[in-house]
């Protein structure tokens, strides 16, 4: 059986913010509303623990807590034209996970 390493919610929150949304810490953390240096925190040990299991062919298990699903809506970014999914309004500043702009 392999070995798991567990990541909390709050570490894929952390994660899909971060890395999948491509956004910046500082907006990440209003998102998660902690502060930016707890998110720093959060995101680092996401990062550690997502390696282990790359490098040391261990199984991930995301756990713990209540789940709520935000609605995604189709974005087409103005700057370079590619469509992605966000869970903030158009009208809201949403940033691009491909081209990084606003």
């Amino acid at each position: 059986m392999l070995e798991e390493v567990v990541l909390s919610l709050d570490e894929f929150e952390a994660i899909r913010l971060a890395d999948f949304e491509g956004m910046y810490q500082e907006e990440g953390a209003g998102r998660m509303s902690i502060s930016r240096q707890t998110f720093g925190r959060i995101i680092e040990t996401a990062h550690k623990k997502i390696a282990d299991v790359l490098i040391n062919g261990k199984a991930l298990k995301i756990e713990g807590g209540e789940v709520s699903m935000e609605e995604m809506i189709r974005i087409r970014c103005p700057k370079c034209k590619r469509v992605y999914d966000s869970a903030s309004s158009p009208k809201e500043a949403s940033v691009c996970p491909h081209c990084h702009k606003r």
